[in-house]
């Protein structure tokens, strides 16, 4: 299982990973934090994506997708990283960390982690 950051998620929806990240997120099943859901949201309301949230297509893709709720342990770890950044990458970080699933994403504060796992491609 891999665990996708907000932005790996929407170029996987919108067709634009590049051609390693496809390869990596064609073997595996996919996760994502309950925050991404949150995320997603924002950039709607503040017209940064286009994006049907409430579509037969959107939720189809959704199911297939296992979220990881926020939870204490998750909070805790988030505190405890060894980089600061927007809380929310913060709190998929550190859903990596507890639940032990690598973590695919672009952010370069977050490659930079000596502690997250990190989907390698």
């Amino acid at each position: 299982m891999l665990n996708l950051d907000t932005h790996i998620l929407l170029h996987a929806f919108n067709g634009s990973l590049s051609r390693a990240e496809r390869k990596l997120l064609s073997g595996d099943s996919w996760s994502i934090s309950a925050i991404v859901l949150w995320e997603i949201a924002k950039l709607i309301q503040r017209g940064r994506i286009v994006l049907d949230i409430e579509s037969a297509d959107f939720q189809r893709h959704l199911a297939r997708i296992h979220v990881w709720p926020i939870d204490l342990a998750i909070a805790q770890r988030s505190i405890q990283l060894d980089f600061r950044g927007d809380p929310a990458d913060e709190l998929i970080a550190a859903t990596s960390i507890v639940h032990a699933v690598p973590l695919i994403t672009r952010d370069r504060q977050i490659l930079a982690s000596a502690i997250v796992p990190l989907a390698i491609y």
